[in-house]
């Protein structure tokens, strides 16, 4: 199975989340004392395949996005979702079991009545290993006719949205029959359709405020103060076009395929096929800062659409301190943005760099027939490895990220 959502961990970094492919998810707990090692805390199933009769479509199972709720005692609450279906789930401990019963014994075998004595008073023992048991609370469904691609809990705790190609939706945790659309740009004729939806998340403070991307490289600001549907948006966020440089390619690169609030709230993060762009959200006219994350690309774009990987969606993540941002590239590389010292480096998660105390290597890549020893070649490189997600844990310097079927996790000094 490959790792198909970015992991996510939860908002004290104690515990991390996959899910992949085949519809499972599996958290993992950070080990007492030890930085950047996490073992397996519990796996589940959460989405099995299923058929839509009416439109004759088959629903994956696979997992696209897993959202953690705030802990408020000791169990642990999330969000999942594939294409079409949202599920909450609640992940709690059983240390305890029940004993004393009159009518069947310790093994759960049934004892004759004839040898019944005394009225005994069923108690809870302690049990020497406990188990981890994983509950659907919450189906959130029918709501969606395209392909959900995202869900982003609110700072109030209580709402969170769904969002797919043309719509969003608001929900209630509590409430399963109904939702609120809040945005919706599907036209009246689907001829007239020149973008869509691509990533819808909450501000980490204002309840009322949300941003949500599309394939036109645009940021929307909605605020849902101002109207129930949030058509009209407060802040159009759009760097402008340099006509010099428009190309077949240019609207299909400029697609956001990712959108993240810093910690603050002040500055939103986004991710498009070639740069990661850096806004405040006081000024929308343009990014204040772009990086560029494998520009060598741009000569193979026309090989990257015929192959299909022009349309990957990589995700980015800020640092814990909203200081660096991390994002994904091919062969299995990625790259970290010092924005502090404006640095940026390379890296490749590779079974050799995961070995314990192993100092990652910054990886270079040349363009053109003569390059250095300590270079590879952009021909060289695996298109089909990939690192799609990621997650930075938000007090510690302890990055995951995933590449195909697995989980690589590094620590810094």
């Amino acid at each position: 199975a490959v790792v198909s959502t970015q992991s996510t961990g939860n908002h004290d970094g104690e515990f991390l989340a996959t899910g992949d492919k085949g519809g499972r998810v599996v958290i993992f707990q950070k080990d007492l004392g030890a930085k950047g090692e996490y073992s397996v805390y519990s796996t589940f199933q959460s989405h099995e395949p299923q058929f839509d009769y009416l439109k004759s479509l088959e629903i994956e199972e696979k997992i696209n996005e897993i959202q953690w709720l705030k802990r408020q005692n000791n169990n642990l609450f999330l969000l999942s979702t594939n294409d079409k279906t949202i599920k909450l789930w609640k992940i709690s401990e059983r240390r305890y079991r029940l004993d004393g019963f009159n009518l069947f014994d310790e093994y759960g075998t049934q004892r004759d009545p004839r040898s019944i004595n005394s009225l005994r008073i069923p108690h809870l023992v302690p049990v020497n290993e406990f188990t981890v048991e994983a509950t659907p609370k919450k189906l959130y469904d029918k709501a969606h006719m395209y392909h959900i691609n995202s869900i982003s809990l609110n700072s109030d705790d209580e709402t969170y949205l769904s969002a797919d190609d043309l719509r969003i939706n608001l929900w209630h945790l509590d409430s399963i029959n109904e939702c609120y659309n809040v945005v919706d740009i599907k036209p009246a004729n689907m001829e007239e359709l020149t973008e869509v939806i691509t990533a819808a998340k909450f501000h980490p403070m204002h309840c009322y405020h949300f941003v949500y991307s599309s394939s036109k490289g645009t940021i929307r600001l909605c605020d849902m103060r101002a109207r129930a549907l949030c058509d009209q948006h407060a802040k159009l966020f759009e760097e402008p076009e340099d006509s010099t440089t428009r190309s077949f390619f240019s609207e299909i690169i400029s697609s956001i395929s990712d959108v993240k609030f810093s910690s603050c709230g002040r500055y939103m993060v986004s991710r498009d096929y070639l740069t990661v762009k850096l806004w405040d959200l006081n000024m929308d006219s343009k990014p204040i800062e772009t990086y560029n994350v494998h520009e060598y690309l741009r000569s193979k774009l026309c090989s990257l659409y015929e192959n299909d990987c022009i349309f990957d969606k990589f995700e980015v993540v800020w640092g814990g301190t909203s200081d660096s941002i991390l994002t994904g590239s091919y062969n299995n590389f990625f790259r970290i943005f010092d924005r502090t010292n404006n640095r940026d480096a390379c890296f490749e998660a590779s079974r050799e760099s995961a070995k314990p105390r192993t100092q990652l290597k910054h990886c270079k890549v040349g363009v053109g027939p003569k390059r250095r020893k300590d270079e590879i070649s952009v021909e060289m490189l695996d298109f089909n490895h990939k690192i799609l997600h990621a997650h930075w844990h938000p007090k510690e310097n302890v990055i995951a990220v995933a590449a195909t079927n697995n989980l690589y996790l590094f620590t810094g000094k």
